[in-house]
């Protein structure tokens, strides 16, 4: 895995939503689209927030979503809410260019296959991301995939429900399809994550996010987590 700090949590939002637009230019010239996958959380929406003011292909993109707590449309749990409000009203992404994950729908499992089979409809059988940004919780837990989950042992299908988790079932991508996509951008501030940061960067497989391939992975945190100087890099 590559790593990159900065010295506050704005700049490595900054660089990562340059990463971010990079990417997207590169893949709408040599592929036509490009297909991202947004996590929700602090830092995630920090990185959107600075997409927004990137130089964009938006007509060519695809926004897919990472995870999503089971809850009504529009309901402040839910990571598309915030999603929506970012990207319709700041950059010229079409709202039907926004693919949010079913979780309104009765039968949840039903219609996780049916997300399943909206990625396979844009990314191909088996369904390749282009990129997927992905967050760092203080329990190590990434995208969904929280300690203890049955869905970590997850291994033919690319989305699945979880059980409740802080009183919310959760639809998420999972292990199959991030490990596939063609890059994986994790940004991670704040001191809390810390320990479980460096246990990432050992690969650590008994905390779920050390179990995503790192073959083609970036990660973007404070300097001062990792006691590095701050020189933009890794020294």
């Amino acid at each position: 895995m590559r790593v990159e700090c900065y010295p506050t949590p704005w700049a490595v939002a900054q660089r990562g939503a340059a990463l971010i637009a990079e990417s997207a230019r590169k893949s709408v010239a040599e592929r036509g689209r490009f297909l991202l996958a947004l996590s929700g959380g602090k830092s995630p929406w920090k990185t959107i927030h600075a997409l927004a003011k990137e130089t964009v292909p938006w007509e060519s993109v695809h926004v897919f979503q990472v995870d999503e707590r089971v809850a009504p449309e529009g309901h402040p749990d839910r990571n598309l809410t915030t999603l929506r409000e970012i990207l319709l009203s700041q950059t010229g992404l079409a709202e039907s260019h926004i693919h949010p994950m079913p979780v309104d729908e009765e039968d949840i499992e039903k219609a996780a296959m049916d997300y399943a089979g909206t990625l396979t409809h844009y990314a191909g059988n088996p369904a390749v991301l282009d990129l997927v940004s992905l967050g760092l919780g203080a329990d190590g837990h990434t995208a969904s995939l929280v300690p203890g989950d049955p869905v970590l042992n997850e291994t033919a299908k690319d989305v699945a429900v979880t059980e409740p988790h802080f009183g919310r079932n959760r639809m998420t991508l999972t292990y199959p399809i991030l490990n596939r996509s063609r890059q994986i951008l994790w940004v991670a501030t704040g001191a809390e994550k810390e320990p479980m940061l460096k246990r990432l960067l050992r690969s650590d497989l008994s905390i779920p996010a050390g179990r995503v391939n790192p073959k083609n992975a970036l990660l973007i945190t404070d300097c001062e987590l990792l006691n590095w100087p701050i020189e933009g890099n890794s020294p």
